[in-house]
């Protein structure tokens, strides 16, 4: 399965990141010292269902590394019109691609087998599209000083995921639909008002629950849609805003530092042991000489 991974976003001058980036994609911000983009891929990277990863808004000359075939598209100016040319890449690249992932730059916290969970609870149905969403007590339990939005839905509370899961065909179809919807994505009730009144009612009065509102919106636009509900605060700690960024500056150079504590360990525990298991030289004493008989 190929991942989309969407790069393109340039902070404007009102925008809260502006001034970390500065007319720069917001994908390039340095969190530990390494680009925001790149701990992404690094996740994406270790997923052992990821084939390949396409980066739709940067290029050769921001020099990511990937372990993994890396292909390029320039910025569409728009996050649908990036995920259709990503789409048509993966298509180019296996015409009988049937669903792709589809992961924000923004996500660093994001590990290989977070990737993994998603792919394997996802395809135990086939569905048009997995969105994923976090419950509140996850989020706030991992990330108390994140100050997330959160939806109110009759039977949890809920953000939403960075990482998803869709057929290739769902991007290509209601255009104008996802368009208005992706726009609007920041707030779930602006994205109800696009599907209708009734729906914006319901939301706003919390009369339903995640799974009634999962069909009304899929009979709205037309899809079989699924939620996959994260056990993982990861892949739904998008970074917006600055506070948020130092969140996973401190998150995840503290990660840093524990990965090189237990490699020195490792290294350590290896030389002992390869000490305590080496064969011991043994010293061969000589024989003592026999008496010498005097003779007569």
């Amino acid at each position: 399965m190929d991942a989309i991974l969407l790069a393109g976003g340039i902070p404007r001058p009102e925008d809260p990141l502006y001034s970390y980036v500065k007319g720069d994609a917001k994908a390039l911000v340095d969190i530990a010292g390494k680009p925001m983009v790149q701990w992404t891929l690094d996740a994406l990277n270790d997923s052992r269902h990821v084939d390949s990863v396409i980066v739709a808004g940067l290029s050769p000359k921001n020099q990511l590394r990937s372990t993994k075939p890396l292909h390029y598209l320039p910025n569409q100016g728009r996050m649908l019109a990036n995920i259709v040319a990503g789409i048509n890449k993966s298509l180019q690249l296996n015409k009988n691609s049937k669903y792709v992932l589809i992961a924000s730059s923004d996500i660093p916290a994001l590990e290989g087998h977070m990737v993994d969970w998603l792919v394997e609870t996802a395809m135990q149905t086939e569905d048009d599209l997995y969105y994923g969403v976090c419950p509140r007590e996850v989020m706030e339990k991992r990330y108390p000083g994140s100050n997330r939005t959160y939806s109110a839905l009759k039977d949890m509370e809920l953000c939403g995921s960075d990482l998803n899961l869709c057929h290739v065909s769902v991007a290509t179809d209601h255009l104008d639909l996802w368009e208005s919807l992706l726009g609007a994505r920041k707030s779930p009730f602006k994205q109800a008002s696009k599907l209708g009144l009734g729906l914006l009612f319901a939301l706003a009065t919390r009369q339903l629950t995640l799974e009634q509102a999962v069909t009304r919106v899929s009979e709205r636009i037309g899809i079989k849609g699924r939620a996959i509900i994260w056990p993982y605060a990861e892949p739904c700690m998008d970074v917006d805003k600055p506070h948020q960024l130092e969140l996973m500056r401190e998150d995840l150079a503290k990660k840093q530092r524990k990965l090189k504590r237990k490699t020195v360990v490792k290294k350590a525990t290896t030389k002992t042991t390869k000490r305590s298991t080496s064969p011991k030289k043994t010293t061969r004493t000589k024989p003592a000489a026999a008496p010498r008989t005097r003779s007569k």
